[in-house]
């Protein structure tokens, strides 16, 4: 059993992770393995979260004057955390997946910069593409122009290539050329 000071040093770390994270998503645990237990905290720092298990009061005085204060209001049963300052997407990605996999971890609700989501809402969320997946796209649609404008310009020098070169084999040009027009004048 953790002494009083324990407990107010899991509140005030809590705490002050809530108050500079964007996402957080509130899901049951009770059913699941160690085993799942395990995989979904793997998956859930893979994409760049955090996990965690928390007692109702914990999180509700966590929450207190936080952007999650709604979220984590008059908790009932069982409750788990995951939460990221970073990627929604990838979260809610990894969360999903998981859910899928193991039917007794269940969404409850989730806030993203502010807003409550819903369970629908939060698997909406999942389908999104990522903020890496966006900024590569972003990335190849400004770069596409710049692509185009060199590969037409090679081309031009490309194509002047291939016209001396059958030029110079058709003998219109070159020494062999020069050559038999000077036995002519001749």
């Amino acid at each position: 059993m953790k002494n009083r000071s324990e407990k107010q040093q899991d509140l005030d770390k809590l705490k002050s992770q809530l108050a500079v994270v964007s996402t957080v998503i509130l899901s049951t645990f009770q059913g699941i393995t160690v085993e799942d237990d395990n995989k979904l905290r793997r998956a859930v720092e893979a994409a760049g979260g955090h996990y965690q298990v928390v007692k109702n009061t914990l999180a509700e005085r966590a929450a207190t004057g936080t952007p999650n204060e709604a979220l984590l209001k008059n908790l009932t049963g069982t409750n788990s955390i995951a939460y990221t300052a970073t990627d929604p997407v990838s979260l809610a990605k990894a969360l999903t997946k998981i859910a899928k996999d193991v039917p007794a971890f269940q969404f409850r609700a989730g806030i993203v910069d502010g807003r409550v989501l819903s369970i629908a809402e939060i698997q909406q969320l999942s389908s999104l593409p990522s903020k890496e997946e966006l900024i590569s796209k972003i990335m190849f649609l400004i770069s596409a122009p710049a692509q185009r404008i060199a590969s037409a310009l090679a081309a031009v020098n490309r194509n002047l290539a291939v016209t001396v070169s059958e030029a110079v084999k058709a003998n219109k040009f070159g020494p062999a050329a020069e050559a038999s027009s000077v036995e002519t004048t001749q």
